[in-house]
């Protein structure tokens, strides 16, 4: 099928719109971050930096670690820019830009989000890091695409039914990917991450305005389905899932916790936590 100009939008190079990306700039690793200026934070680690290249928040340099060529790529925040990023990086790689038709040989890239999170549970401090083996959206991004049930209907349904979510924010589960999770067990903890279409009332922030639902937290906190809970909450990791799932790449998501909304603490370091969680998902994603 032709996919019109108008439908994905190439610059005058010829490159992605929003990325500012040809294909041959994008490496079959990808990390992503929220904020551009974490992009030159990893990239300072690579061995050798080949690209860098940037449109509006997007950010990208690629590089290499050792032998293993990587990306770097700053999303900015939310699952509507993140809407954007997996799409161009799909498109970067599985459909002929030239041609404007998808391809037939299908490349499945490795995605690794590294950001911060704020931690839902007392035994998951500041200064920890959680790799995500679930994530919940409260955003409706998943909503506008045609997707399969959830695998696991029965513990969305219960976390609907615990929070009284459903009919409202429609929330839906997605899974990251195993093959990626198994090199991020020790140092890590791992459960199920909520992401939020917002940081303040989405998150029971309260400044001056009130919440629809005040609970909300101590509901996530809460919460149990077997050997499932939920250990924290951000603004992407769902979107990625989700769309990583739905175009096939293997996706991860890393979070440094800088805050723990039960024990109302916050990091006093949270730039060097994320550094050290940098440094450690390198040495992981080298050897991937």
């Amino acid at each position: 099928m032709f996919i019109p100009e108008s439908e994905l939008i190439l610059n005058s190079r010829g490159a992605v719109y929003h990325l500012n990306l040809l294909p041959q700039e994008l490496a079959p690793v990808v990390i992503t971050v929220g904020d551009p200026d974490r992009v030159e934070r990893v990239s300072s680690r690579f061995d050798a930096v080949e690209v860098r290249t940037g449109h509006r928040e997007f950010i990208t340099h690629t590089g290499r670690i050792g032998s293993k060529r990587v990306s770097v790529v700053s999303t900015g925040i939310g699952p509507d820019n993140i809407d954007i990023v997996l799409n161009e990086l799909d498109a970067l790689v599985n459909i002929d830009l030239h041609h404007r038709t998808a391809k037939t040989d299908l490349q499945s890239l490795q995605i690794v989000r590294i950001g911060t999170s704020g931690s839902l549970q007392a035994d998951v401090p500041v200064d920890a890091f959680v790799a995500s083996t679930h994530a919940i959206g409260l955003d409706n991004l998943l909503h506008y695409y045609r997707t399969d049930k959830t695998d696991d209907v029965a513990l969305l349904q219960a976390f609907s039914t615990h929070t009284g979510l459903q009919g409202t924010q429609e929330p839906y589960l997605t899974g990251g990917s195993v093959r990626l999770l198994k090199h991020f067990v020790n140092g890590f903890h791992q459960g199920i991450t909520v992401t939020c279409p917002g940081f303040y009332g989405p998150q029971g922030r309260v400044l001056r305005l009130g919440l629809r639902h005040p609970q909300l937290i101590n509901q996530l906190t809460a919460f149990r389905f077997g050997p499932h809970r939920i250990t924290n909450f951000e603004m992407e990791t769902s979107a990625i899932y989700g769309l990583s799932n739905l175009l096939g790449h293997q996706a991860l998501s890393l979070s440094a916790i800088v805050a723990n909304r039960v024990a109302q603490q916050f990091s006093s370091d949270g730039a060097a936590l994320v550094e050290r969680l940098i440094d450690e998902a390198l040495t992981r994603i080298e050897i991937l």
